[in-house]
Formats: C-alpha cells, sequence, structure tokens
C-alpha cells in the first residue's frame, strides 16, 4: 500500500471517530436538557399545584368558619325580650321584612318557636296562647279556650265557627257585624290572627282562644 493511500486511511477513520463522538456529546447534551427541562417543569406544576391546593384549602376553611360564626351571632343575638302570661320569655328575632321569629324560652330552654313570615302566627303553648303578628308584635294570655267544632263567642265582638276538616286539620271563620272577615287554617300546627287588636289562636286540635 503507498504512503498516500494509508494518509487518506487514517484521516477517514479520524473524520468518523470524531464524527461519532460529536454525536454522541450531541446526544447527552440533549437529554441533558431535556430531563433538565421536564424536572423544571414538574417542579414548577408541582409548585403551583401545592399553591392552588393550599389557597383553596384557606379560601374554605375560612368560608366555613366565616358562615357558623355569623350563624351563630344571629342566633344569639334577639332584637329582643318580652315576658309572657306564664313567666316564661319571649326571643324575638327580625329576620327581614314582616319576617319575626319567636322562641319561648324558659331557665335558658327553648320550649318552642314560632315564626311569622308576611302573616300572623300563634300556638297554643299549654293553655298558654301566644300570637306574634307579621309585624312583630306579641300577645299573650292564659285560658280561654273553647273546643271546637262549633259556633263560639270571642272577645272584641267576634264570633268563630269552628269546622273539623280532618286529623289535625280545622277551619275558623272569624265573623264580625258584616259577617266572614277573615279564615284560620290549621294544618298540623296551630294558627293566629291579629283581627284589628283582638290576638286569636286556632290550635291543631281545634280549641280557639281570643284576648283583647
Amino acid at each position: 500500500m503507498s504512503s498516500s493511500n494509508t494518509v487518506r486511511t487514517v484521516r477517514r477513520r479520524t473524520l468518523r471517530v470524531a464524527a461519532a463522538a460529536l454525536i454522541a456529546a450531541a446526544g447527552l447534551s440533549l437529554t441533558a436538557c431535556s430531563g433538565s427541562d421536564d424536572t423544571s417543569a414538574k417542579s414548577a406544576a408541582t409548585a403551583k399545584s401545592s399553591s392552588a391546593g393550599s389557597s383553596a384549602g384557606a379560601q374554605g376553611s375560612d368560608a366555613t368558619i366565616d358562615t357558623k360564626a355569623g350563624t351563630s351571632n344571629k342566633a344569639a343575638s334577639p332584637s329582643r325580650t318580652e315576658p309572657l302570661a306564664d313567666g316564661s320569655t319571649a326571643e324575638i328575632y327580625q329576620l327581614g321584612d314582616q319576617h319575626y321569629r319567636l322562641k319561648i324560652v324558659h331557665d335558658g330552654d327553648v320550649l318552642a318557636t314560632l315564626e311569622a313570615n308576611e302573616r300572623d302566627a300563634g300556638l297554643d303553648a299549654n293553655d298558654m296562647f301566644v300570637v306574634i303578628t307579621a309585624g312583630g308584635e306579641v300577645r299573650s294570655w292564659m285560658g280561654g279556650g273553647h273546643q271546637g267544632p262549633g259556633t263560639f263567642a270571642l272577645a272584641g265582638g267576634w264570633k268563630a265557627k269552628v269546622t273539623k276538616v280532618g286529623e289535625l286539620r280545622y277551619r275558623a271563620q272569624i265573623i264580625g257585624h258584616d259577617g266572614v272577615a277573615a279564615t284560620m287554617k290549621t294544618n298540623g300546627h296551630d294558627a293566629g290572627l291579629d283581627a284589628n287588636g283582638v290576638a286569636i289562636v286556632l290550635s291543631a286540635g281545634g280549641v280557639i282562644s281570643a284576648h283583647e
């Protein structure tokens, strides 16, 4: 083999080795860059997810606490209190326009709750009768009940015609000088009415009582 052929062969081998080395180096560089980018992306995504999760958790926790605190404060703050005929206390809460709630409380225990929402409400509580109007006025008195069905004279010159409609369902027509002025109905719970200053209760058991 001539010397020129030998030189050409060596140069070709050298070029091939150099090219292979460059390709290998480039491959390693690409792999390292790709791995670094993936790791950074994963770290950034993880951090973002963790931050979002913590923020959402904190917001959810705060909202729950605020809601409970608000409810507790409202429940603990009646608009006013009034004594009732049997010695218990009425706690009156204004919930809105013509919307009131009354709790009958004795020795710290809530015995009954009435709610007047755009109409009057009433209760027969063991022969103590209570009415709360849609305007938040409270009346209470003891006794004076009439067991329906039947027609009965009431305080203030009213008459009541009480009819049994079904189980724990009674209807009372409140009759004045000009005929039927109002109708009260029970549907498993007592009903109340303020008839021109006369408080009337019709119980789910058909007992009607009025007080002027």
